[in-house]
């Protein structure tokens, strides 16, 4: 028991000194940065047109922010701001009058409802409540099937 005792007192002491040797170091002072060449005009020129290259390691909320954008000029406007849902509310207001009665807003969701309800049932099962989930858009490009590929590579690996 003695020995657990003494064991724990040894590590003690050596994380001690430890810590006493690594603060103790001296610290190297940090080096001051290089200065910056002297600029020609046309080295300002592609240095300029180098930032207005659009980033392809863009975030989602940049990509986002930048389709908010529309006259990029680095600040969303409340028009800006307010465009897709004027084109919503547009798309609702059936009689043009610029306002929404109840009957105009609800237009969209009973007609959903309607489509959904297959058995006129008035209400909707699970099967027919799935169907109305948005239908998402296809990918821009066409996508990499990498585990496909991987397989059907090492299938014909196996082959020969």
């Amino acid at each position: 028991m003695w020995r657990y005792f003494v064991g724990g007192i040894a590590a003690l002491l050596m994380a001690g000194a430890g810590i006493f040797l690594f603060k103790g170091s001296a610290t190297p002072e940090p080096v001051p940065p290089a200065p910056k060449p002297a600029q020609t005009e046309a080295a300002a020129q592609r240095e300029a047109s180098v930032a207005e290259v659009p980033r392809a390691d863009r975030s989602r909320e940049e990509k986002r922010f930048d389709r908010g954008d529309k006259d990029r000029n680095g600040t969303i406007t409340l028009a800006e701001m307010q465009q897709p849902r004027r084109k919503a509310f547009a798309k609702l207001d059936k009689d043009s009058d610029g306002k929404l009665s109840f009957e105009e807003w609800t237009v969209r969701t009973s007609t959903r409802f309607a489509e959904a309800d297959k058995d006129r049932s008035g209400g909707l099962t699970r099967a027919e409540f799935a169907a109305t989930a948005p239908k998402r858009r296809a990918a821009a490009g066409p996508r990499c099937n990498c585990r496909a590929e991987v397989a059907k590579a090492l299938a014909e690996a196996a082959e020969e």
